[in-house]
């Protein structure tokens, strides 16, 4: 598989690994709705499901394969010939098909997980890959745990996989245990290490246990990772998995670190499929959410709110339009200073003289402590008190 070594291909689990999470299950129109916002969104990769798990799951990846069109249709299987024979009739529709198959390689998984040998488990990945190859030529392998690996061992079992067809080779931080200069480097070394590496695309794949999902991912990129598997809003199993608007943005608001490297997303469209998804999955955002959180672009300090009105640089460093949003929030509340509240009574069409701003400044804050927010009609009340 020919790769751009400048593109960074973005893998969305969201409706997979995001579709884990107790409660989130969506419908099969639902799953097509959100690939048709995911292709519109410039996502190179949708994991579709896991066909072997249900009907259901079977059948969703059959729709998505028949309802998007460029981008490419991944389906998860473990690495069992039934899983991936099962797989590969899901998406049969698909222009652009890839299955994902693998097995642990830490020695916590192999002795633990599948009561096995480091040999065994080697033997039954190749032979995953090799199956999986006869019927698709994009073919994905996972080394379940890596991140907990035996660097040696992990080096062999990536070159062994590639050396059977795979494509792409996926090194899962599975329970978010490294931390980002370990992740780093243990991408570095597969990739001075493993003879045919320039054969495949190494893919990140972080969960977020200790909250250091995305800043892995970013490790991996800095050492030659070149795709990122990541979901709306980072939801997925336990503490979720990388978020895909924060790696797109840290992309954008730091491109001279990265060099050319770029990736092919619309940031305009996180807002709107940030709240799709949240709402079709019933899974609230934390207000304070990297990027699209209800507070990410909201400024309620004094200091913060002055400096923000004099120069918006000062305090935002992403233009809220980059991600859907039409303008920051200036927050009212006792905290608020006086540059904050004539910024809102012009707004509404009140122009004060200082010295009266400054006495409805003070009957403000009094107004203020006794509620969270203030909203435009207790604005519009402390002007009337006043005539």
């Amino acid at each position: 598989m020919l790769h751009d070594p400048n593109h960074l291909y973005i893998f969305d689990t969201t409706l997979r690994d995001g579709e884990q999470v107790p409660g989130c299950q969506l419908t099969t129109p639902e799953k097509i709705e959100i690939a048709k916002d995911l292709e519109k969104l410039g996502v190179d990769i949708i994991e579709a499901g896991f066909p072997v798990s249900s009907p259901g799951d079977f059948q969703s990846v059959v729709a998505l394969s028949q309802a998007v069109n460029d981008v490419i249709i991944c389906a998860l299987t473990r690495a069992n010939q039934n899983d991936i024979d099962v797989a590969a009739e899901a998406l049969k529709y698909a222009k652009r098909p890839r299955i994902h198959t693998g097995i642990g390689s830490s020695d916590m998984h192999i002795k633990y997980k599948f009561n096995s040998t480091r040999e065994e488990i080697l033997e039954r990945a190749v032979a995953a890959v090799k199956h999986a190859k006869s019927y698709v030529e994009d073919v994905e392998f996972y080394a379940e745990d890596a991140g907990r690996a035996d660097l040696e061992f992990l080096a062999k079992m990536i070159e062994s996989v590639i050396a059977a067809g795979a494509t792409v080779v996926n090194i899962p931080d599975t329970n978010g245990y490294c931390l980002p200069d370990q992740y780093g480097a243990k991408i570095k070394y597969l990739k001075e290490n493993v003879r045919n590496i320039d054969q495949a695309i190494i893919s990140a794949h972080c969960h977020n246990d200790l909250g250091l999902a995305t800043a892995n991912s970013i490790a991996a990129i800095q050492n030659g990772a070149r795709q990122v598997e990541c979901t709306i809003n980072g939801i997925g199993e336990r503490a979720g998995n990388t978020s895909l608007e924060e790696v797109a943005m840290i992309l954008k608001v730091h491109n001279q670190s990265f060099g050319s490297l770029t990736s092919n997303i619309d940031s305009r469209m996180f807002t709107y499929l940030s709240r799709k998804v949240s709402e079709m999955m019933n899974m609230p955002v934390q207000p304070n959410k990297a990027i699209v959180g209800r507070n990410a672009f909201a400024h309620s300090s004094g200091i913060h709110q002055d400096g923000f009105l004099k120069h918006r640089e000062n305090y935002e460093i992403i233009r809220p339009e980059d991600v859907g949003l039409d303008e920051a929030d200036i927050i009212l509340t006792a905290r608020s200073g006086r540059h904050a509240l004539k910024h809102h009574l012009e707004r509404l069409g009140f122009h004060l003289e200082k010295d009266d701003l400054a006495d409805c400044y003070q009957r403000f804050l009094v107004l203020a402590d006794e509620k969270k927010n203030i909203c435009d009609d207790d604005l519009k009340s402390l002007i009337q008190e006043k005539i």
